[in-house]
């Protein structure tokens, strides 16, 4: 008889086109029991979790989206994409279309400062690799100038290879060689060679104004998409009998090449390898900010992808630890159905916390509140309350945009906020005291959560807003309308 989580996993296969195979837990020689409480710690203890997938031995056994996150979303993967920026270098190596040991300024003498320094004319693709370019500070891209240029223009106080700095511009410069070197962007390149054999329709790679992929950011796919490339590594880059990346490079990019730190508690002191970091536990992975995670574990034949939206990452993977580690026994256990079934309506049912609020709207709102000349183009926001759900609807530049915020649950449509772009949004609001209404904003193909408040006060709205993460402050400044 098929277990709740065999039949859960069918379904899921079917429904969104999954490849990968699926089993109880127990078959892979992984406790229910176990998992389930790591998926409830996780639940209670980190508050903005996206997505959770567990392979064992090449297998599913355990797979949840908080709602309104998805399977069949992508999701921003920020810096794991550094990861597949590596696999392009190892391949278009392999390929014979540049060495490890070639200068970077060999590849962009039109970027080249008039005079480079001895330091840059040193720095070979190997340190950009390994994140040891001999930057102190990373150098600030913007339009008005190729980020190629802008990078090669920055000092290098260090010789390469000596100074370790976390450098996602260094990235950035491995993406356009494999352009310069191949023709194809990182994206175009990878198609044929790792994302089709893969079975990985990606949805998209950020560019710059040059057409190149952002390379250390900006890839966008969906959860079981990162578990096939952590699978694929944990494989020794074989798949389906091919070998689709060398071994020897799956080896190097993936053991520790450069020393960045000593403290045996912190998974970011283990070594750094090539766009890969190591981990405790004799595991590697990739990972992103705010808490995106293919992590790799060899000894337990295991692959784990984690997507969030986190300030300490580091405590994600504390709890991976402490409680999903030792789930995975030497072999098979005996079947726990009961077990099983409570795993998998668990994580069936995990969602992010919907807007809560009882309190009653004052009757007296303006129509429209207007705003006064602003850096955001806000003109104007008014509230439609309704029984089932409340409309915020914004005019900014011209534009009419409409938010529609479900009562006690979330409710999709698009959205722009902030420094945000207009993008999927799942929205939830209530009125949390008789003059202010709250507001949830799940971008849910990212990892942010905004809180927005609107409080009524006479002729004015006032509007604030806060995000669980950001990279430059997560509070924006508070905007003030008044009423027609």
């Amino acid at each position: 008889m098929k277990t709740v989580v065999g039949i859960v996993a069918m379904i899921a296969s079917v429904c969104f086109a999954a490849d990968l195979p699926r089993s109880a837990p127990e078959a892979q020689g992984v406790s229910s029991a176990e998992v389930l409480a790591f998926v409830e710690a996780a639940d209670k203890n980190v508050q903005y979790m996206n997505s959770v997938m567990l392979l064992r031995h090449g297998v599913v056994v355990a797979e949840g989206w908080w709602a309104p996150y998805s399977a069949e979303t992508p999701h921003v993967l920020w810096s794991l994409s550094k990861s597949f920026t590596s696999t392009a270098v190892g391949l278009a190596m392999s390929e014979g279309k540049f060495s490890i040991d070639d200068e970077v300024l060999k590849f962009f003498p039109d970027d080249a400062p008039a005079e480079p320094s001895k330091n840059l004319k040193e720095m070979r693709v190997h340190d950009l690799l390994r994140m040891v370019c001999g930057q102190q500070v990373e150098a600030k891209h913007t339009d008005a100038q190729p980020w190629t240029k802008t990078f090669l223009a920055q000092p290098v106080p260090f010789k390469p290879g000596t100074h370790f700095l976390y450098n996602s511009l260094g990235t950035y410069m491995l993406s356009a060689i494999v352009q310069k070197t191949t023709g194809m962007t990182a994206l175009d390149y990878l198609k044929p060679r790792l994302f089709e054999p893969l079975g990985i329709e990606p949805a998209r790679w950020e560019t710059s104004p040059q057409g190149i992929c952002a390379g250390g950011w900006g890839l966008f796919l969906r959860t079981e998409e990162i578990a096939k490339f952590g699978q694929l590594y944990l494989q020794k880059g074989k798949w389906n009998g091919k070998q689709l990346v060398p071994e020897a490079w799956i080896t190097e990019a993936t053991t520790r090449q450069v020393s960045n730190g000593s403290n045996p508690k912190s998974d970011w002191d283990q070594g750094y390898g090539y766009q890969f970091w190591r981990c405790r536990h004799n595991a590697f992975r990739g990972d992103g900010a705010f808490g995106q995670y293919c992590v790799v574990m060899p000894d337990q034949d295991a692959v784990l992808v984690i997507t969030s939206g986190v300030k300490d990452m580091q405590s994600v993977l504390n709890l991976v630890w402490d409680k999903l580690l030792p789930a995975m026994k030497p072999a098979a256990l005996p079947a726990d159905d009961e077990a099983a079934k409570r795993l998998a309506q668990t994580l069936k049912n995990l969602s992010l916390k919907p807007q809560e609020g009882s309190a009653t709207p004052a009757k007296s709102l303006a129509k429209k509140y207007v705003f006064p000349t602003n850096d955001k183009k806000l003109e104007s926001i008014s509230l439609e309350d309704g029984n089932d759900n409340a409309t915020i609807v914004i005019l900014a530049d011209g534009k009419e945009e409409r938010i529609a915020c479900g009562r006690g649950a979330w409710q999709k449509g698009s959205a722009a906020w902030g420094a945000l772009k207009m993008q999927p949004v799942a929205a939830s609001g209530a009125w949390t005291a008789d003059d202010t209404f709250t507001a949830k904003l799940c971008f849910y193909e990212q990892a942010y959560m905004i809180t927005a408040t609107l409080k009524f006060s006479g002729d004015e709205l006032r509007v604030t807003s806060d995000a669980n993460v950001g990279f430059a402050g997560t509070k924006e400044k508070e905007m003030v309308g008044k009423g027609e």
